[in-house]
């Protein structure tokens, strides 16, 4: 495995740990399911254990404009899914952390629309697009319109929240 690819690996991992960790602080037992759990990188659920939230974790690096979510964001799993897409600052880096919470059904709805609009507009020399499983989402304005601009979604803990209240 190269540095790069390492690099890589170590971020998205420790994202799921930060992630765990901030519904920790907030209250909630959360925690990383080390990929034995589909479509689930981080389990969540209320104090009382009643109800539970399965997040999917998406890791970008800050003052990066997108971020790869894959063709699995087009997939709706439920109201107690959501994208986490987290922004792990590389160390010695000035950026903050920051974390997108997108319902799931939000995600697969804009994703596949957004994609789908991709493909119906001409390549750089006026090709037609060929389709592929690359699909991102923008966490910077100046991305390309084709991404679906997520900035609504900043900080909002609160949608998880109000889905794991009784």
């Amino acid at each position: 495995m190269t540095t790069s690819a390492r690099d890589k690996s170590h971020r998205g991992n420790s994202s799921q740990f930060f992630v765990a960790g901030e519904l920790c602080r907030r209250g909630y037992a959360a925690v990383v399911t080390l990929g034995n759990t589909p479509n689930t990188d981080v389990l969540c659920s209320n104090r009382d254990g009643t109800k539970f939230a399965h997040i999917q974790v998406k890791t970008f690096v800050p003052g990066n404009k997108t971020c790869s979510v894959g063709k699995k964001a087009e997939r709706v799993y439920g109201s107690l899914f959501f994208w986490v897409i987290a922004g792990i600052p590389t160390p010695g880096s000035d950026y903050l952390f920051r974390y997108y919470i997108v319902p799931c059904n939000e995600m697969a709805r804009n994703v596949a629309d957004h994609h789908r609009e991709w493909l119906s507009t001409p390549g750089k020399k006026g090709q037609q697009r060929k389709d592929s499983s690359v699909r991102a989402v923008a966490v910077e304005d100046g991305a390309a319109p084709y991404f679906w601009n997520i900035a609504q979604y900043e900080g909002r803990w609160d949608l998880i929240d109000d889905a794991l209240r009784d």
